[in-house]
């Protein structure tokens, strides 16, 4: 559900007609981040941050939520994390708006507490979780993970959560089930996007069974060593680093699990642009752009050097035994 470039779409009533403008042009960098060594060197400028950066945009002022670095295989990248200011001021949670500054400016009347997870469907143990339980199922691991756009553009995030699959084995799926939904939170009340007609509300998503239960897929309530801001799907949600970022559902209000494909939001809205796997694929392109190259946020922005996309976004090793045999430009 990650994020669409800034195209000012509020006039837009369908989203095939909703197209990007040019990459947000980035403010300058506030804080270098400093080298501290293997496997730990891109958190180690968290501390500092809070004297440069500008009121209301660094770390500081929410809750902090420290984690062990996770030891999951490809879970800690040592590219260097986007500036916090750039991770929660350009975003995409249509809930909020679809202008990238809105949910910053918008997200703020979201209330996480009390704040409840329904799971159910083909589940042996189906039942009803308290953000508070869930945060403390599992320990917190700190992980840094790339996500991608599918207009060109990606960014480098420090996450806190778990693996997903701690929470799917307590609830034990039956062997029916193959497929797991992420529902996600539609309050018209607190989210003026929901009264718009963009999208089918509430926003739904979906993975295979077997991806949901991959380790590197994360439930995460944290990121930057706090709580997640109202703007990045506070108080949980799904980070799946390998597929592009509008996967990733936010503000998880109920997790279903299925022996049918679930239908999600964006399939159903353009399914000719946005399949149910939706894998980072540079060889396959979005029916209205390339998909094979991509700008880094906050690097320079409309006059930042392309990178070249990987395939599964630098994840192969990790996750593409999961689509062995596949055609990945059928099964998109």
């Amino acid at each position: 559900m990650l994020i669409r470039p800034n195209d000012r779409a509020h006039n837009h009533s369908e989203p095939s007609a909703i197209t990007p403008r040019a990459i947000y042009e980035q403010r300058r960098e506030l804080l270098r981040w400093l080298a501290a060594g293997a496997g730990g060197a891109a958190m180690a400028g968290w501390a500092g941050r809070s004297a440069l950066a500008q009121p209301g945009q660094s770390p500081g002022r929410l809750a902090a939520l420290a984690g062990v670095q996770s030891t999951v295989a490809g879970a800690v990248t040592m590219e260097k994390p986007t500036e916090y200011k750039d991770a929660t001021g350009y975003n995409n949670f249509y809930e909020f708006g679809t202008d990238k500054t809105d949910p910053a400016r918008n997200a703020h009347i979201l209330k996480t507490r009390p704040w409840t997870v329904e799971v159910e469907g083909l589940v042996n143990k189906p039942r009803r979780f308290d953000i508070d339980e869930l945060l403390k199922l599992s320990p917190q691991e700190e992980r840094i993970y790339r996500l991608r756009c599918v207009e060109g553009w990606s960014m480098v995030i420090p996450w806190v959560g778990y693996s997903l699959a701690e929470l799917i084995r307590r609830v034990q799926p039956q062997g029916s089930a193959k497929y797991v939904e992420f529902v996600t939170l539609a309050d018209k009340a607190t989210m003026p996007g929901v009264n718009g007609r963009i999208l089918d509300w509430p926003y739904t998503e979906g993975l295979r069974l077997d991806e949901a239960m991959h380790p590197l897929t994360l439930l995460a309530f944290g990121m930057y060593g706090e709580l997640l801001p109202n703007q990045n799907g506070a108080p949980v949600r799904v980070v799946v680093p390998w597929k592009y970022g509008f996967k990733s559902a936010k503000s998880i209000a109920r997790i279903r699990f299925t022996e049918k494909e679930p239908g999600t939001a964006w399939n159903k809205a353009a399914a000719n642009e946005y399949g149910f796997y939706s894998n980072v694929n540079p060889g396959v392109d979005h029916p209205r752009w390339s998909q094979a190259t991509e700008r880094r946020i906050g690097e320079g922005g409309l006059f930042a050097k392309k990178r070249k996309t990987e395939l599964f976004n630098g994840y192969e090793a990790q996750v593409g035994q999961l689509y062995a045999g596949m055609d990945l430009r059928k099964n998109y």
